[in-house]
């Protein structure tokens, strides 16, 4: 799934789709976060020092994790869509349909 995304993220930069790349963007940047460890992970590590002591080795996701994190995407989108439309605010709100419409086809 990552790589339809940066695959569909390179074919929106190129084809100047600023609602895909804002979507696609925020999908990869959601699931990046998802793969970094939580602070008590790291705690619970033994302590390393000299070159490459900072790194830690990020969360492996599964396809049924990543399908999550853009369906959950997709949610979030649709919940603030309504929103807006319920402000009056129709532009924003129809911006937010199409990223997710556009997420809809990764999952």
């Amino acid at each position: 799934m990552r790589t339809d995304l940066r695959r569909g993220l390179t074919q929106a930069i190129k084809g100047k789709d600023r609602i895909a790349i804002s979507a696609i963007r925020s999908a990869l940047a959601a699931i990046d976060n998802a793969e970094a460890p939580s602070a008590e992970h790291h705690a619970t590590t033994s302590i390393a020092v000299g070159v490459g002591s900072t790194e830690v080795e990020r969360l492996h996701l599964t396809d049924a994790d990543l399908r999550a994190i853009v369906d959950k995407e997709v949610q979030q989108r649709a919940e603030a869509a309504e929103e807006y439309e319920r402000l009056g605010r129709a532009e924003q709100a129809e911006r937010l349909r199409a990223e997710a419409d556009v997420l809809r086809r990764y999952k």
